[in-house]
């Protein structure tokens, strides 16, 4: 059995307005910077073997929350948005022509104009994920770690999603053979200035 942590980047500018990055490779913005250098891996994580997405922003979290560069790898990369990236997805979904759904409406065959659909991105994460011989902790997207827990809870982005992805924590699923089932609860990252 394998076990992968998943984290999500830190904020961005173009998260903080609401726009949609996808494979847009927006840095880190300074308080985003400021924040995770406050904050470390806890073990046995910190041990774990470190991926993360090529883009700049899962990058540079990696090896700040770790102490270390991560490897990369372009499976990690973000959903492919199409045309809405560097679009607001308030105003997407204020427009009923532009196609915009809520994550709980998509189901695996969703595709943005241009872009990528989640069974797409399930195909070439899916090769990566089960090729994993160790531990790992994978700093990318919510979009790839919206694919991989969906996966492990079984659940087809038909209704509420069973999860909620928050920054500054390790979501968990165990892997055996091509079986994914995921930890109840994340764990969360230590504060390095804390008492």
């Amino acid at each position: 059995m394998i076990r992968l942590a998943l984290m999500r980047h830190g904020h961005t500018a173009w998260n903080r307005a609401g726009r949609i990055q996808g494979r847009s490779d927006i840095p880190l913005d300074d308080q985003a910077r400021a924040e995770l250098g406050g904050y470390a891996l806890p073990a046995p994580w910190d041990a774990a073997e470190l991926w993360s997405s090529p883009l700049a922003r899962a990058a540079e979290t990696a090896e700040l929350v770790a102490g270390r560069p991560p490897r990369t790898a372009p499976a990690l990369t973000e959903m492919n948005w199409g045309g809405w990236e560097g679009l607001h997805g308030l105003d997407l979904k204020a427009d009923p022509a532009s196609g915009f759904q809520d994550i709980e409406d998509w189901g695996w065959h969703y595709r943005p104009p241009g872009g990528e659909s989640p069974a797409e991105v399930w195909d070439r994460i899916a090769p990566w994920l089960h090729g994993l011989t160790q531990d790992t902790v994978a700093v990318c997207h919510i979009g790839i770690m919206r694919m991989i827990l969906a996966r492990a809870y079984g659940w087809d982005f038909d209704g509420p999603a069973p999860f909620r992805i928050k920054r500054n924590r390790l979501f968990v699923v165990e892997a055996e053979g091509t079986s994914l089932s995921p930890w109840a609860e994340p764990v969360r990252l230590i504060r390095e200035d804390a008492p």
